[in-house]
């Protein structure tokens, strides 16, 4: 079955003034060629192992480049002071990381990417679902912004290796109402842990399928301000 194409925007901030922008690709701020990357030394057997090659359906995710590893950005069972329930996500854009809270004082840490859009969002959301492999279609905002860019997929992309939302994304909800704000994969492995993207939340597709996998429909999200990032006291297990 063809994924069904989904109009994405994230959030810019709240103000009606301000131009939504789309979860996308742009990446433009950042350069893996120039911007110093964690080096391959230090990166063991079972991190890449983590982040090897795995079949998804009909499609192989890659592995994730050694190069773009590392101990710190592989997902880890840390220690989490909160009092947020089990099965809650607490996104921190600020220190990019993503937490799916667990029991006994104990969270599931994810690496993250945040783009512009991605803190233009604080609060709480739920999931209102996921959808595996999604479509893609730019915003009128952004043809009308970069038609020499956007235009092209003006009919949409449809979900697969190359789509800016790879391969699963959690659509958040508040009120009943789609915040436009997305937490999903990418094709661009070495923007995690940068702020890099031009939209929401991206994960390595292998960590964002890891929570899919984990997440009901329904599940409290909680998204951080700059004040409250850091808040959950964490050390590696």
């Amino acid at each position: 079955m063809r994924p069904q194409f989904v109009h994405l925007r994230c959030l810019c901030g709240l103000l009606a003034a301000v131009a939504l922008a789309a979860c996308g690709t742009d990446t433009s701020r950042f350069d893996p060629l120039t911007d110093a990357l964690t080096p391959l030394s230090g990166v063991g057997a079972e991190t890449q192992a983590m982040y090897a090659a795995v079949p998804d359906g009909d499609i192989t995710v890659p592995a994730v480049p050694p190069e773009y590893l590392s101990e710190d950005k592989a997902r880890q069972l840390v220690d989490y002071a909160t009092s947020e329930p089990t099965g809650t996500i607490i996104v921190d854009p600020y220190a990019r990381r993503l937490y799916h809270v667990q029991d006994g004082g104990k969270a599931m840490r994810y690496s993250v990417a945040v783009g512009e859009a991605g803190y233009g969002f604080s609060g709480t959301a739920r999931v209102a679902y996921v959808r595996k492999w999604p479509g893609w279609t730019p915003t009128q905002n952004m043809i009308r912004r970069e038609p020499e860019k956007f235009q092209q997929y003006a009919g949409g992309v449809e979900g697969g290796l190359e789509n800016p939302l790879g391969a699963r994304a959690l659509y958040l909800y508040r009120g009943g109402r789609d915040t436009f704000y997305r937490i999903h994969g990418t094709p661009s492995p070495w923007t995690i842990g940068h702020q890099a993207s031009s939209g929401c939340i991206r994960m390595f597709n292998q960590d964002v399928i890891h929570l899919a996998e984990r997440v009901e429909n329904g599940a409290r999200v909680v998204v951080l301000t700059e004040a409250q990032s850091n808040a959950g006291n964490t050390v590696g297990l």
